[in-house]
């Protein structure tokens, strides 16, 4: 497999991994039930996704400038490793990740998701691996795929599905993703 296929292929599965429970997703289940129009929340999703891991992943690559292979491959290992364990950490939701001005659903919905997703596992994993693999536009791609596969069906679908979704399970799995992730990047192998 090419690198920004597998780039992609790994930020998109990761980040949807990553993304069940987490409070982005308690965000989007919030908006679909406080303005019960999932398209415009959908548009607003993409849009604040790519700004903020447009943003991510140009830190990301710009990491891999500053810091020789050696260093850069301890750092993205120990990353990848925390993430591993981060992601085992159930989010909550605060009351001020939805309190926004009165913009309509498009403009809220982009404000509030930007905001919550700063600091986020999500963003801080497009960082590591837009670092990873050197490859800003597929991983950028890749981990706003991933939003999308997670957030768009807690939009439309609202909370009726939410407690049945097996989310220690799916944080596990992406527990373990970030782990081989840790560890590969440790062993010097995969990325660019």
């Amino acid at each position: 497999m090419n690198l920004p296929a597998e780039a992609f292929l790994t930020s998109s599965g990761i980040v949807a991994l990553a993304e069940i429970g987490d409070k982005t997703q308690l965000l989007a289940f919030m908006l679909a039930a406080r303005f019960r129009r999932p398209w415009p929340i959908a548009a607003g999703i993409l849009i604040a996704t790519i700004a903020n891991h447009a943003f991510a992943g140009a830190v990301g690559t710009w990491i891999t400038t500053l810091l020789g292979p050696d260093l850069l491959r301890w750092v993205l290992g120990a990353s990848f490793l925390a993430m591993a364990a981060w992601i085992l950490v159930p989010d909550k939701l605060d009351d001020d990740d939805l309190a926004t001005p009165k913009l309509g659903v498009l403009a809220t919905t982009i404000v509030a998701f930007f905001l919550a997703e700063m600091g986020d596992k999500t963003q801080i994993a497009t960082v590591a691996l837009a670092a990873q693999y050197g490859a800003f536009a597929a991983v950028v791609a890749g981990t706003t795929f991933g939003m999308m596969v997670a957030n768009v069906p807690a939009v439309v679908a609202g909370d009726r599905f939410a407690n049945r979704l097996p989310v220690r399970l799916i944080h596990g799995i992406a527990a373990a993703l970030f782990a081989v992730l840790g560890i590969a990047a440790l062993a010097g192998f995969g990325g660019g």
